[in-house]
């Protein structure tokens, strides 16, 4: 099996990568929030033990665990060239813009012992406080009261958004805000220059420095022929469609369709994955609001001009629609239940996010009780994480993890 193989949601997973929360989560304070993509502070030491007890599950079930800073730090370390660039391209990117700030960032970066510290630190952000010899230079460093010199990354442990392996490729976000546009620089090096995986020619479908905003937590794998990707707050219709021409046209892939979701655009509905993700062979957990309506769109090579792509709109509910491309019966399971309270609540809770480990069998947040007692009377096996600081981000298990092989089905 190939170093990336995603073909389906609900394959047997043996490979995944996380983030484990670090420091980045100590640098959110109230004033920056909002900036920042948070509605609350998570209490880090708990967060680490969530999110280490979610490990364990994909450990305890077979599915080895990568993580994000360890396959940074293994780049890095391959070539002090490719460390040299990385660190520059990172102070750039921070909007550090005194030369002579720069200089100094790059010397501190530099300076650490440990490759994977320095890592962890671009990742954390810098305190101005922590560069040493800091001193006010430049009309912002009087104006504005920030405490840092490059920002802290505080969304990093939702590994599903900054890219997202489809088929034996993957594709490299654009990120909606300039916020989070810093995280696919980890992905960005690790896909081309990583010993294990840079080295594989493996296609890059979407790259980071494309112009229209596409997210991870948009992208869905139906089938080895089949690509659901929701047109969100966060994903541009114009991503989509070169997406898919790059998977029909400029690599050998096996995909033939991709169904475009419009979704809300509000930070509830945030991802289609969100409210929509595959529990089992023709079973969806979803949002409600989804059940009744919902537009979609058809994409597919275009017949007769080369290189171009047909949109079809699809009518129909979305039970129907799905059964129509995967060919089978579908049933679509309502996160909360048909109570209007407890869907709205437990969806912004990640009810409907889940993470699956083999068909039917899924891993989910423990607050979500309603949720979890109809997963169960449908037939679903659910491993329970608790999530009292994971889910203060507004992210669920799928959210969290992005798997790199899953067996085919």
């Amino acid at each position: 099996m190939k170093e990336l193989n995603v073909f389906s949601e609900i394959g047997p997973l043996k490979k995944v990568i996380l983030h484990r929360p670090g420091e980045e989560l100590e640098n959110l304070t109230p004033k920056w929030l909002e900036q920042l993509l948070f509605d609350d502070i998570p209490w880090l030491e708990l967060a680490r033990i969530e999110h280490d007890q979610f490990a364990e599950v994909f450990r305890s079930n077979g599915v080895e665990v990568l993580y994000l800073s360890d396959l940074m730090a293994e780049t890095l370390d391959s070539s002090l060239e490719i460390k040299t660039t990385f660190i520059k391209q990172f102070i750039e990117e921070s909007n550090v813009t005194s030369d002579t700030l720069k200089e100094v960032i790059t010397l501190y970066l530099q300076s650490f012992s440990s490759t994977k510290k320095m890592v962890e630190k671009t990742m954390s952000g810098i305190r101005k406080s922590e560069v040493p010899n800091f001193t006010k230079r430049t009309l912002s460093d009087y104006i504005r009261d920030y405490p840092f010199v490059t920002d802290p990354m505080p969304n990093l442990y939702f590994t599903r958004d900054p890219f997202s392996v489809i088929g034996n490729g993957v594709s490299i976000s654009k990120m909606f805000t300039s916020t989070r546009s810093r995280e696919t620089i980890y992905g960005s090096y690790i896909f081309k220059y990583h010993p294990a995986y840079g080295k594989c020619n493996i296609p890059l479908y979407y790259e980071r420095d494309y112009q229209s905003t596409i997210e991870g937590g948009d992208i869905v794998v139906l089938s080895d022929k089949i690509l659901a990707v929701g047109v969100s707050q966060r994903t541009h219709p114009a991503a989509i469609e070169k997406l898919a021409k790059n998977l029909f046209y400029y690599f050998p892939t096996s995909f033939e369709t991709i169904l475009a979701f419009d979704i809300p655009k509000s930070r509830a509905f945030m991802h289609l994955d969100t409210v929509f993700t595959q529990v089992d062979y023709g079973k969806f957990l979803i949002h409600n609001e989804l059940r009744n309506g919902i537009k979609a769109y058809e994409l597919t090579k275009n017949q007769t001009q080369p290189y171009k792509l047909t949109v079809v709109p699809i009518e129909g509910k979305l039970d129907k629609i799905l059964e129509k491309y995967l060919n089978r019966k579908i049933t679509l399971i309502a996160c909360g239940g048909d109570d209007i309270v407890s869907s709205d609540r437990e969806q912004w809770n990640d009810g409907a996010n889940t993470i699956v480990l083999r068909p039917g069998e899924v891993i989910v947040y423990e607050r979500n009780h309603i949720t979890n007692d109809i997963l169960r009377k449908n037939g679903i096996v659910v491993h329970l994480i608790p999530s009292s600081e994971l889910s203060r981000g507004r992210g669920g298990p799928r959210c969290m993890s992005m798997p790199f092989v899953r067996e085919n089905i």
